[in-house]
């Protein structure tokens, strides 16, 4: 299926405008010199460790110990990760790091 030029000109202009619009909403909606309200000071501060728990669980979700690798990787996955982010604080390090450990477990060895 391939699209004509106006509504490749209309995904284009409406890509564009959602991208905008999600850049300088925050800037709009909480300018800088007023207070950022409370509400949103503590989302910023529950939301991260929110989110990381998610994402643990959906790792986890579908992991058998009964069968196949029994969950060697995913375990020495999430190990790596946190040694990396204890000893260095860069969670950019940490997932990549664990990321690319788990990677070459599922792919060489396990």
């Amino acid at each position: 299926m391939t699209m004509n030029l106006m509504q490749q000109i209309i995904t284009i202009v409406m890509v564009v405008a959602g991208t905008m619009l999600t850049r300088f909403l925050p800037f709009i909606v909480f300018p800088s010199g007023k207070p950022t309200p409370n509400y949103i000071q503590y989302l910023g501060k529950v939301l991260p460790s929110a989110v990381i728990g998610l994402l643990v669980i959906y790792c986890f979700k579908n992991v058998s110990i009964l069968s196949g690798s029994h969950g060697i990787p995913e375990l020495i996955g999430v190990a790596v990760v946190a040694l990396l982010h204890f000893w260095r604080r860069n969670m950019l390090l940490s997932i990549a790091g664990g990321t690319i450990v788990y990677m070459i477990l599922v792919q060489l060895i396990f």
